[in-house]
């Protein structure tokens, strides 16, 4: 047989791969709701904030930022171990927005930089511009005497937020059963070019009482936290774009962490961080929001091997087209954690086997272009 493809199986379908070639599988996370769960961990900031509003993180997880209520003021954290609440301390350093926000500063927002500092309030329904000379040193802000006022739609602002560029903003509100409002700003990062873009979300239908909100998933979901402690996920089929959202029917109760939950911080990537904030205890609470994802390149190999990071949904891609048959093979490290399969797998007992905390391997064939998959597990429990 000088050449493979002239070889025919049984049933007349052509062999689709070469034995032992490894594959190439990508790993990757997502945020989800649902795949979210409470560390056990939280930070006390009630030494200096006693109504912890609005919750933010530098961008390598080394500080916190945390907006007052009662104080008027951002106070600065260090986080000695990166992302990790329980290593944080008061950097002592802090800056009072009162003399903007003399009534109700509400929302917090860093330019990814760390050199602009923006703040709402639903006193004045308006967010204000901060520059910091020394990046993400909150010390260092002073009032650029630029702002723009949400009032024309808005008249209880809770949240400001921006997408990655700085070219779109959104003003998350408690008032007109539409409570996030999207602008352009005609200059990046420019709060006073700001201009309504005649789109809003309509939350009412899942909660019409937001306390915070954040995107995550690179713009393709918007969190949402409100003051029933339910945090609720939005789905973006065009990231940033607002008039793509809709409720993606996950929520979380976390009412069991606090009464009064007010702002909701998400972190992107393998990280799957969320902070959410609490008036009642004036402490900070730490979660995990990954859901790993394990895409196996079906064009690369026949073999494949991953361990997981937590519960996992797996996908086949690139089969090649009906009529010819591919069978490959999925060894997995188990770490006890779930993982999810593609619908298309057809199981001997009709329910794909729980995955366990040791190595197992998978065996698949498809015949039919990836439309179908028959798979069983070959082997479990392996030293």
């Amino acid at each position: 047989m000088a050449n493979d493809k002239n070889f025919k199986i049984k049933n007349g379908l052509l062999a689709g791969r070469y034995l032992g070639s490894n594959g190439v599988n990508g790993a990757g996370s997502t945020f989800d709701v649902l795949s979210t769960s409470y560390d056990s961990v939280s930070f006390s900031v009630a030494s200096q904030a006693t109504f912890p509003q609005s919750v933010r993180l530098k961008t390598d997880g080394t500080s916190m930022y945390v907006l007052d209520n009662t104080n008027k003021t951002v106070y600065q954290y260090t986080l000695s171990t990166a992302w990790d609440m329980s290593t944080a301390s008061y950097a002592s350093k802090s800056f009072s927005v009162v003399s903007q926000e003399s009534s109700e500063p509400t929302g917090l927002f860093f330019k990814p930089d760390g050199n602009k500092m923006y703040v709402a309030g639903n006193g004045t329904d308006s967010v204000f511009q901060y520059s910091l000379s020394t990046a993400w040193d909150v010390s260092t802000a002073s009032y650029e005497s630029k702002s723009f006022s949400f009032a024309s739609q808005s008249t209880l602002t809770y949240e400001v937020l921006f997408n990655t560029d700085g070219t779109k903003m959104y003003d998350v509100s408690n008032s007109s059963m539409k409570p996030v409002f999207q602008y352009s700003l005609s200059t990046a990062w420019d709060v006073s070019t700001a201009s309504y873009d005649n789109v809003s979300l309509n939350t009412s239908a899942v909660t019409s009482n937001p306390s915070g909100a954040v995107f995550a998933n690179s713009g393709s979901t918007l969190l949402i936290i409100d003051s029933a402690n339910d945090l609720y996920e939005y789905s973006l089929t065009t990231p940033y774009v607002l008039s793509t959202a809709s409720y993606a029917s996950k929520t979380l109760d976390v009412s069991g962490q606090d009464g009064a939950m007010t702002g909701v911080e998400a972190i992107d990537g393998s990280t799957g961080k969320v902070y959410l904030s609490g008036r009642d205890s004036d402490n900070i609470y730490q979660y995990s929001g990954s859901s790993y994802t394990q895409t196996l390149d079906l064009s690369t190999g026949n073999t494949f091997s991953f361990t997981p990071s937590g519960a996992t949904t797996v996908s086949f891609t690139n089969a090649p087209a009906s009529g010819t048959a591919v069978g490959f093979s999925v060894e997995i490290n188990g770490d006890g954690s779930a993982i999810t399969w593609p619908s298309s797998v057809k199981w001997p007992t009709g329910t794909a086997p729980v995955a366990t905390a040791s190595k197992e391997v998978y065996a698949f064939v498809s015949t039919d272009g990836g439309t179908t998959y028959y798979g069983k597990k070959a082997a479990g429990d392996i030293a």
